[in-house]
């Protein structure tokens, strides 16, 4: 069974179709990046999945569950999905390891005990073990975004999304970000993720998914999509990339 699968999702803003007809499945362990254009509905996609964006039409079926339905028990389904997004929405007031641990003992009542020995084991994975009592204003954003990529991680969600994650870092920490995700993917993690790193897409992607105005308008084996797109529209794209 999949993971994660979408049947001609639909979504407006108004009169303006951001999301015309997505038809999208993610397969265990698989690694599928989003890619496109700016306003080409990458970013509506994920809120869709996660919820925090109605659909106009379709079904979004997370596992056998069809989490579209409005009988949904949003926070439900959210307590399955790890989200990364572009900024790094740390609880400033909260250390590193009180922000992993949270939603382990809010939302699963995991024990506190047993959640902050699980959000330590996070960050010794993540290489900021000694940065535990340390609080977010502390720490390069980099090393923000790894944490948020933790705490994403510590519910042990079905689905892991990232939404450009690097976007709002400085270029010299792009790579320890990128690096924490390429380990997660060799490890089996289910990752959905929306990138402009094509060079990073090539490297770890399973499957590339070029969406268009809201369609998608290929999608392929990463290899093949990056190296030798097959439509104008993606040709197009790609070629912004390479000089």
């Amino acid at each position: 069974m999949s993971v994660l699968r979408l049947e001609g999702v639909r979504v407006a803003f108004g009169e303006h179709e951001v999301l015309r007809g997505i038809d999208l499945e993610v397969q265990p362990h698989e690694v599928v990046a989003l890619i496109g254009a700016s306003g080409s509905g990458k970013s509506t996609l994920l809120r869709a999945i996660t919820l925090l964006q109605p659909i106009a039409d379709g079904r979004i079926l997370l596992g056998a569950d069809d989490i579209s339905d409005p009988r949904t028990d949003a926070d439900a389904v959210r307590s399955r999905i790890g989200v990364v997004f572009q900024q790094f929405n740390l609880f400033p007031h909260l250390s590193v390891l009180e922000n992993i641990a949270l939603a382990p003992r809010v939302v699963h009542g995991v024990p506190r005990a047993e959640a902050a020995d699980r959000a330590l084991g996070l960050l010794d994975r993540i290489g900021l073990a000694d940065r535990a009592r340390s609080y977010p204003d502390r720490l390069s954003g980099g090393q923000q975004q790894r944490v948020a990529i933790a705490r994403a991680l510590a519910s042990e969600p079905a689905l892991l999304l990232l939404d450009e994650i690097t976007s709002a870092l400085d270029p010299e920490l792009v790579g320890e970000v990128l690096e924490l995700v390429r380990g997660l993917a060799a490890d089996g993690t289910t990752i959905l993720m929306a990138t402009h790193e094509m060079a990073f897409a090539r490297d770890v992607a399973h499957r590339v998914v070029f969406l268009d105005d809201g369609v998608i308008g290929e999608q392929g084996p990463a290899a093949e999509v990056l190296s030798a797109p097959r439509t104008p529209r993606a040709r197009a794209f790609l070629a912004r990339f390479t000089g």
